[in-house]
């Protein structure tokens, strides 16, 4: 993958994206080799934040051929990112529990269910419509849910033209602190 990575830097003809590009490929090739079933090592944070030995690394395998300390860096940025993901994910599922719990004991019984919850977690924001196209409930009822649960402070609700988003606040506060 290191030295994937390297030659599409090198050879592709554009000057910008090529670094964002060329993560996606890395994660697609992980994925071709059965090494990631589902593209959530997210590299560019890394490099981002070791832009300067990137770029440096890049250049030292160009003119002085120092493959070694490329595919370290690569490998590095692998691991360390594989662990912040794992983290971060086992942060969501322990958030997702809390949420369930919470929903659990302030919903009434027939306003909760697993796949509504599951629903808020699929990104940190929710329409009445992503209630109704999941088959959670019809649209009166997916309001009724909705605002019940920016009731008990679980979403917050922001008007945006003619729609009503529920933002999940405290999955958008992880995903920040993890970014």
């Amino acid at each position: 993958m290191a030295v994937a990575h390297y030659q599409f830097e090198s050879i592709h003809p554009f000057y910008d994206g090529n670094g964002r590009t060329g993560r996606i490929v890395n994660v697609l090739y992980l994925i071709k080799e059965g090494l990631l079933d589902s593209p959530i090592l997210y590299l560019s944070g890394h490099v981002i934040r070791h832009k300067g030995d990137y770029y440096r690394l890049l250049q030292e395998v160009r003119t002085e051929g120092r493959w070694r300390q490329w595919v370290a860096f690569v490998l590095e940025a692998v691991e360390r990112t594989a662990v912040h993901t794992l983290e971060t994910v086992e942060a969501i599922i322990e958030l997702m529990e809390e949420t369930v719990e919470q929903a659990r004991t302030k919903l009434p019984r027939t306003s909760y269910s697993k796949e509504l919850i599951e629903l808020l977690f699929v990104q940190p924001y929710v329409k009445i419509v992503h209630l109704v196209e999941a088959g959670v409930a019809e649209r009166r009822t997916a309001s009724k849910y909705l605002k019940q649960l920016e009731a008990i402070g679980l979403l917050e609700s922001y008007r945006v033209w003619k729609e009503q988003l529920f933002v999940n606040r405290r999955l958008v506060e992880l995903l920040k602190r993890s970014s």
